[in-house]
Formats: structure tokens, sequence, C-alpha cells
């Protein structure tokens, strides 16, 4: 979309034209089109905000909705479902990570090898910092997460964890890559995703879809969090059966 008004900005500024995305911002591709145009009139709405004030980009995005048409609505919504999914994060259970800095809303590793304890966070960085910082949209990201998060995580994604949640593929489907109308959540940015579910607790995002996360939601603690967002991470990618996306999805790289 063509940012002909002051806040009705390009989508590709942020989420990139491949519709990727980075960590602190959501991945569009391969969107459910009715799903996308859903969060939209949320974001217009104010049922979609962040838990965290200082996190500005929300704001931005609250006014980039409101400054739309419908008919960009729709285009947009037609352009990212598509798109097609490919491999975009890798994830890594680790002890340790770089040492980084915040720029622009995004960890990046500090210049030399200085490690510290990953403790009991996700650590998102770029895998080329020097290409990201050109936007390259073939330079991904890795993850580091805490060892074990991804064996925790699987319990908790596919069995609830014993009723700590409820199984993820009952609506994201058996591979999480979405079902109908609803997201595909594999291979998607973990640290987009903990900052989702947490704000689902926080009941800053509401909305028709937030309102079946409640119970998905509800018993998670932060370390479950972490370890649901690094599994949905480390899935594999592929292309979901979008409703009325165009046929023939393709690949911009």
């Amino acid at each position: 979309m063509a940012g002909r008004r002051p806040d009705a900005r390009a989508c590709g500024l942020c989420h990139y034209p491949n519709g990727r995305g980075r960590p602190e911002n959501a991945g569009l591709d391969g969107l459910p089109i009715s799903y996308f145009m859903q969060q939209i009139d949320d974001f217009r709405h104010d049922l979609r905000r962040s838990a965290e004030s200082r996190k500005t980009n929300t704001a931005i995005m609250t006014a980039i909705a409101k400054a739309m048409t419908d008919d960009e609505v729709r285009a947009a919504a037609a352009y990212f479902a598509s798109l097609q999914r490919t491999p975009w994060i890798r994830v890594v259970e680790s002890p340790t990570v770089p040492k980084t800095r915040l720029s622009g809303g995004m960890f990046v590793p500090l210049e030399g090898a200085e490690t510290e304890p990953t403790a009991d966070r996700i650590i998102e960085i770029p895998e080329h910092p020097d290409r990201t910082e050109l936007r390259d949209p073939r330079a991904g990201f890795v993850a580091y997460v805490p060892v074990g998060s991804l064996m925790k995580g699987e319990a908790l994604v596919t069995t609830g964890g014993g009723g700590r949640t409820i199984a993820c593929g009952i609506c994201h489907g058996a591979d999480l890559n979405g079902l109908g109308p609803v997201p595909g959540i594999a291979g998607r940015s973990p640290s987009y995703q903990a900052r989702q579910l947490f704000d689902m607790q926080a009941g800053t995002r509401r909305g028709v879809w937030a309102d079946l996360m409640k119970a998905v939601v509800v018993k998670l603690t932060p370390d479950d969090v972490i370890a649901i967002t690094a599994y949905t991470a480390s899935r594999s990618v592929r292309q979901p059966v979008i409703e009325g996306a165009p046929s023939g999805p393709r690949t911009l790289r």
C-alpha cells in the first residue's frame, strides 16, 4: 500500500515487501484474508493494544489502520495472503547468548564475542546485522531460547500440558500452519508471539479472535509462554490453503 496520507504508511516499511517482518512487529506472509482484515478492524476500534505502554509501534499501527480505506485493507490482505511462506527464524537452545543492545526496537549483537546467560528469556537477533540494517529480504533471524524449552513447549502445544492450556493444533491446524481463517503460528517470531500471548492475558488485545484465546492463556506462566513460542517458532512452515486468496502463491525473496 502506497503511503499517500501521512498516517497511511506503506506496509513494507516495517513488515517487508515479502511480509516476513522483524521481531518488533508481525509476520504477515500467508495470513488468511479475513483474519488480516479483522486485525485491522480491531486496531481501528482500539481493541488491539500492547500491554507495554512504551511499545510505540503498536500506536503507530493503530493510526495506520484508521487511515486506511476498506479497499486498501482488502488489497493488502490479498497481497500478503498470496505470499509463499518460507523459513525465516532459526531457533537455538543455548545456556548463553551474545550480548546485545537495542536498536530500532530490535536486539542486535555487540561487536566482539562477549556472551551472557540466556536465563529466562528469548533473545531474537539478526543472522546478519549489517544486511538486516539494509532490510535485506534474505537475511533472517536467530532466536536463542533456554535449554529445554522445545521439549516443554512441545508438551504444552500438542497436549495442553496436563490442563495448563489447550492444544494449539485444534484451531491452528495439526502442523500449526493454519486452518481456514485461523492463522499459522509455525515459524513465526517467538518474540512477537510471546507479546501477543501476554497482551491477551492482560486483556489489552481483544476482539473476535482474541476472545477465543482467553482459555488458552489464562493459566500460562512466563516460562510457559517462552516454551510455547520457542516450539512453534521452530516448526516447519508451509503455505496453507487460504480462503479467498489468489491462486498460485508467489515468493518474494
